[in-house]
């Protein structure tokens, strides 16, 4: 049974984004399950990329430490308790960066969409992935003026 104060992270997957967290899923693989929630730990100077789902809801629950939110409205500090919902779509794109010196731990919990496209705005880049075994990412090109 997973505990999220258990400091067992178990083998780490690649972190393709380059944010440096540490991830444990909470709930069972697999597409055939609505609901998906992972534990994080960023370390300081460490980041979840800015992103948004355009078919998943995400739900953050801050558990330990403060780090910086950022959301198209901007930044702001989030901490012990706080509970953050982004929505499908640019509205809810976001990003948390450890500005600190502690580590902070949080879970993020989600809807499983599938097929689901994930924007990632400061890469350059779009994901695509479906329950069965498509994942592809896409790097966009610029726009010419």
């Amino acid at each position: 049974m997973p505990n999220v104060y258990d400091n067992d992270w178990g083998e780490q997957a690649e972190d393709w984004s380059g944010g440096g967290a540490l991830a444990k899923r909470l709930t069972p693989r697999g597409w055939e399950h609505a609901l998906g929630a992972s534990l994080y730990e960023l370390g300081p100077g460490n980041f979840v990329v800015y992103h948004a789902h355009h078919g998943s809801d995400e739900l953050l629950i801050v558990l330990e430490g403060s780090a910086t939110l950022r959301t198209p409205d901007g930044e702001r500090a989030v901490q012990r308790g706080h509970v953050v919902h982004f929505p499908p779509g640019p509205d809810g794109a976001h990003g948390l960066r450890n500005d600190g010196d502690a580590p902070v731990r949080f879970v993020m919990f989600g809807t499983r969409v599938s097929p689901e496209v994930v924007e990632y705005p400061d890469l350059r880049q779009v994901t695509a992935q479906s329950r069965h075994g498509l994942f592809l990412i896409h790097d966009v090109e610029e726009a010419e003026a």
